[in-house]
């Protein structure tokens, strides 16, 4: 159960597995913001309003003011990194920002230097970092990151910590014996089991100290049963994954229009050029298995071809990512999709989307690193569904179909706000401002 959410006091850190484009750009936009240089556009923390009560009422808040979120100027930022770069030198490198913008902040950005990252080549094959733990155990590893987080949380005078993995993508590998439970687990890390991947350690780390965890790939990380029953002992949040940026928001805005309209769809193919670092990773066959799994799902959810077959049933989805280095962080998407409507007369929509990738997860980053925080607060433990909104692939309890559609998803997300705060929930219905509702014996 839920509780109405303490109020956010002291300073909350914000802590990421990874320094590269998507961190450093979240950080950078952080520190701009608060000098008053830009807008945190795209972030519903802090753009969004929430709707109470009737539409007659007209309260429409701001969320950061209808619920008690950390305020952004009292965020401290650090992280992990198999470079050796400052945020500054890793911002330049990302080349996702102007420089003047960065020269702008540059005293606080060079302030952060990563913490030595948790590396096995073996599940980011394209990386060749050099800075990064060394043990005898992965449980000696996880026992580090945990001293990292302590003593980040008493060197920068935090209340609170959350963890959001902004990390490369690791290779594709299902589930097994070593995931059930954390009995289980805790041996693996002892043995030094080869399926406890590293995203696996940073997630249990926090859960253990119970600092929320978010995961931003499409890793099997928080998602396995030990890292659930883990979380629920130490009352805390966990959500994941994948955060939904480029090709896939698109599809989750397009898709439901499409289903809403009972138009039938033949074919979606999708293809995408990138260069940053992601794109370098993604560029291994079984790094991109994970992404392609996670990208793939999206369709189906929302379409559900096994209820509607003669509209859905046939659908011819693929996806495609290309490394492309003159793109850097700017990429580029290509959807085909076929479609059909009234007496199966064919139709096609072609969307070429020029996104730039860090530029919309940075928002993401925020929003789910306040909205954890928040759950926390509100003593909300295990799956938080109700983050799936930022999310490609959404965590879910067993056996639920995850929810895709991304206007359902922020119904959701808005009526546990809502519920959080003891406001009605609404319904859409509407029937109350056109008739007088009698009750039906």
């Amino acid at each position: 159960m839920s509780n109405r959410p303490e109020e956010a006091r002291g300073k909350l850190g914000i802590l990421t597995p990874g320094l590269g484009a998507v961190a450093t750009t979240f950080i950078a936009g952080v520190f701009a913001v608060n000098k008053g240089l830009s807008k945190p556009i795209g972030s519903l923390t802090q753009m969004g309003n929430i709707r109470l009560g009737k539409r007659t009422d007209d309260r429409n808040p701001l969320i950061k003011d209808f619920v008690s979120l950390a305020n952004l100027e009292d965020l401290v930022f650090g992280g992990w990194d198999v470079y050796e770069d400052n945020v500054y030198q890793a911002a330049v490198h990302a080349g996702v920002l102007d420089r003047f913008l960065l020269e702008a902040i540059k005293p606080e950005l060079e302030a952060i230097k990563p913490m030595k990252a948790v590396f096995d080549k073996k599940f980011v094959k394209n990386l060749d970092g050099k800075f990064f733990k060394t043990g005898a155990t992965k449980m000696d590893l996880a026992k580090q990151v945990m001293d990292d987080i302590e003593n980040f949380k008493e060197a920068n005078n935090c209340t609170r910590i959350v963890l959001v993995w902004c990390g490369s993508t690791e290779i594709y590998f299902e589930a097994s014996e070593v995931h059930e439970t954390i009995e289980a687990f805790e041996e693996g890390l002892r043995n030094n089991d080869p399926n406890i991947a590293p995203s696996m350690i940073y997630a249990y780390a926090a859960l253990k100290l119970g600092v929320p965890f978010a995961n931003g790939a499409p890793n099997l990380t928080v998602d396995i049963p030990a890292l659930v029953e883990l979380s629920k002992e130490t009352n805390t949040p966990i959500a994941g994954k994948d955060f939904k940026t480029g090709q896939t928001l698109m599809k989750t805005i397009l898709a439901p229009g499409l289903s809403a309209r009972a138009l039938g769809v033949k074919g979606w193919f999708s293809t995408n050029i990138l260069g940053n670092r992601d794109g370098l990773v993604l560029d291994d066959p079984d790094n991109f298995k994970t992404k392609e799994v996670s990208k793939l799902g999206v369709l189906e959810d929302i379409f559900k071809p096994e209820s509607n077959p003669e509209l859905y049933g046939d659908i011819y989805h693929k996806v495609r990512i290309n490394y492309y280095p003159p793109h850097g962080d700017n990429k580029e998407s290509w959807d085909n999709i076929d479609i059909f409507g009234w007496l199966g007369y064919q139709m096609q929509i072609k969307v070429n989307f020029l996104c730039r990738d860090s530029i919309l997860a940075a928002p993401i980053v925020l929003d789910l690193a306040l909205f954890m925080d928040l759950a926390k607060r509100a003593n909300m433990s295990g799956i938080q569904e109700w983050l799936s909104f930022y999310l490609k692939s959404p965590q879910t309890a067993p056996g639920l179909r995850p929810e895709h559609d991304i206007f359902k998803q922020l119904i959701k997300l808005q009526n546990t706000l809502r519920h959080l705060m003891g406001e009605d929930l609404i319904t859409h219905l509407g029937l109350d401002y056109y008739q007088d509702l009698v009750e039906v014996l």
